[in-house]
């Protein structure tokens, strides 16, 4: 073999393959206008989000979940191009799809991932759902516009067999009602730019700061540095001397025990919080469920609406969910669409806890119901009249047919008939 052809590299002969390839290709084209061809024979490099990596809240696997959703997006150009659980897991080089339902239950949570519908063919059978991937975690009012489940999958995730599942999801709820608890509109519209530059913040001063759906308290118990470095701090406070030097020591200490510790302790704080954030759950006043709200509210907005209500005083409820109605029943008379039903139920709820709310529409809402109410009693006892009247009626008629089978019984036995002939209670 000539030294020439020799010292050529396999991946020459691969390119060389490749540019007739390019050639045939060409060749075959139908259409008369020249198009040129290019191969890039380097590594396929992808840009994302710098919040996105910074973001401290997710943990790497599920960073690592949204890049593999996003190339395979960008690589299949579809807009149903969302890859497997099973693609997923093989692209992201993580061992089970148990972890990747996990890392997309999160990204959903914290609002990367929108899953903005189920599709279902004629005969109501599971076709797949749409999924949408956002740059930047989503405002709140336009994720409930997209998700139409958010608020119930947030709810369903505080009991998700998860504890991180479950700790994102309570400090989503928490953070929620630290802002409604504040009087902050948490479906106002948002500037974006000063969204994101409050975000950057919040990153360069360590969580001192809200990011994004998260308030500054709230953020600081999503930590998970904190835990470390505490537990650093407690190893080095409470072992010996002689043990410390041994840790640092690489040829006589494991790795495996020191992550063994730090994740114990992750555990711990963990099982805390929720112990905590149980127990705040199990107060909620159960009166909130069994208020009568608009037709017109979504479930998103059914769940909204009563974190709303919280801070209001438990009398003044209902009279402002029918205020909220009697306002929508308005249009039908020509008044102006109440195009946010909630930012007026959020207005309205600011004029109770200011002592400034006077009932106006809800009266009639109100007056209506009790109407309703009273005709529902009387259908009621109407009922209840008449199946009483039916059981007296079949009772007689019971009492009927027993005397007069005893007397034909009496006849046939040559008995003289009864004087006082018995009854059936009797």
């Amino acid at each position: 073999m000539p030294q020439a052809i020799r010292d050529i590299r396999p991946e020459t002969y691969a390119l060389d393959a490749l540019i007739r390839q390019s050639i045939s290709r060409l060749q075959r084209s139908v259409t008369d206008k020249p198009a040129d061809a290019m191969l890039f024979l380097g590594n396929w490099h992808h840009a994302f989000p710098a919040l996105l990596v910074q973001d401290p809240v997710l943990e790497p696997v599920d960073k690592v979940v949204w890049m593999v959703i996003c190339q395979h997006g960008r690589s299949a150009e579809s807009s149903t191009a969302f890859p497997s659980y099973n693609e997923i897991a093989r692209q992201a080089n993580i061992a089970s799809t148990s972890t990747v339902s996990r890392a997309i239950a999160v990204l959903r949570a914290t609002r990367w991932i929108s899953l903005c519908a189920r599709v279902r063919d004629g005969g109501g059978r599971f076709k797949g759902n749409v999924y949408a991937l956002h740059d930047e975690p989503l405002p709140l009012a336009d994720t409930l516009h997209l998700d139409p489940e958010y608020m119930a999958f947030i709810k369903a995730g505080c009991q998700h067999h998860h504890a991180r599942v479950r700790k994102i999801t309570r400090a989503i709820l928490a953070s929620i009602d630290e802002d409604i608890g504040a009087g902050v509109d948490v479906l106002a519209p948002v500037n974006v730019t000063e969204r994101r530059i409050l975000a950057v913040h919040a990153l360069q001063q360590g969580r001192s700061q809200r990011y994004f759906s998260f308030t500054a308290a709230v953020l600081a118990r999503l930590s998970n540095q904190r835990s470390v470095v505490e537990e650093v701090d407690r190893n080095q406070k409470s072992k010996p001397e002689h043990h410390r030097l041994r840790i640092l020591s690489p040829q006589k200490s494991k790795s495996v025990g020191s992550s063994s510790c730090i994740y114990k302790k992750t555990t711990t704080t963990t099982k805390t919080e929720d112990s905590k954030k149980t127990a705040r759950e199990a107060n909620e006043d159960p009166q909130l469920a069994t208020l009568v709200y608009p037709l017109r509210l979504d479930d998103n907005q059914r769940a909204m609406a009563a974190r709303y209500l919280a801070v209001v005083p438990p009398d003044q409820r209902q009279s402002v969910l029918d205020e909220l109605e009697g306002r929508i029943r308005a249009e039908q008379q020509g008044a102006k669409p109440v195009y946010d039903e909630l930012r007026y139920l959020h207005q309205l709820c600011a004029q109770v806890n200011a002592g400034g709310f006077l009932p106006n529409l809800s009266l009639k809402v109100q007056g209506e119901r009790t109407r309703r109410t009273q005709q529902a009693e009387e259908r009621r006892q109407q009922a209840q009249a008449e199946q009483q009247a039916h059981r007296e009626a079949t009772q007689q008629s019971r009492s009927a047919r027993g005397e007069s089978s005893l007397a034909e019984l009496r006849r046939m036995l040559g008995l003289p008939p009864a004087k006082n002939p018995p009854t059936i209670n009797s």
